[in-house]
């Protein structure tokens, strides 16, 4: 028997706007790292022209530890080998690394990962809908939870819950922010001229 929970059909499309956006998403989960994996891909969040050490090793029929890491620009980390990362090893894969996906990951790791953003100077938006996703929530510049199914310690934590659960809402979002931005931007120099 095998079960699946499928992403909705939008989010793929969500991710590419984010992309093209300029906005790097990572996937943070407590999922097995083929399960995280396969989703990512499914998604987008991992792109069929990048591969990870483990495609390179099987691409050319070698051991991954023969593998050159820096010839992969996807990877997908497991929470064990995480926790042994220094946080100068945690910055140099969110820099060099355009696609990342974490496995397997505690509460406590969630947060390290925001840390490590935010040193990168990145602006950090976190989702999430459970208990275990609070700490990662407080610690993030834009706090995200899910509206239906999200606990109410990660609605107390966020600073917007999404109504409908998708992830596409908030690409929609990010849309209507910037475009009103953009517009304030206009009114302001058509006002000075």
């Amino acid at each position: 028997m095998s079960m699946i929970d499928p992403p909705r059909a939008a989010v793929p499309e969500a991710v590419a706007k984010c992309r093209s956006a300029g906005i790097k998403v990572i996937m943070i989960t407590g999922d097995h790292p083929i399960t995280a994996k396969t989703i990512a891909q499914a998604v987008g969040i991992i792109s069929e022209e990048c591969e990870t050490v483990e495609d390179i090793s099987l691409r050319l029929n070698i051991p991954i530890e023969n593998v050159n890491r820096r010839d992969a620009n996807a990877c997908v980390v497991h929470g064990d080998d995480l926790k042994h990362m220094t946080s100068s090893q945690l910055d140099h894969l969110l820099k060099n690394h355009s696609e990342i996906v974490f496995a397997r990951t505690s509460p406590q790791q969630k947060l390290i990962i925001v840390e490590g953003c935010q040193r990168q100077g990145a602006i950090v938006a976190v989702t999430g809908d459970g208990v275990n996703d609070s700490p990662a929530l407080k610690k993030a510049d834009i706090e995200i939870a899910m509206g239906i199914a999200g606990s109410d310690v990660s609605k107390q934590a966020a600073d917007m819950i999404l109504l409908d659960d998708n992830f596409a809402s908030i690409v929609t979002g990010v849309e209507e922010g910037r475009l009103i931005f953009d517009n304030l931007k206009k009114s302001i120099a058509y006002t000075l001229t």
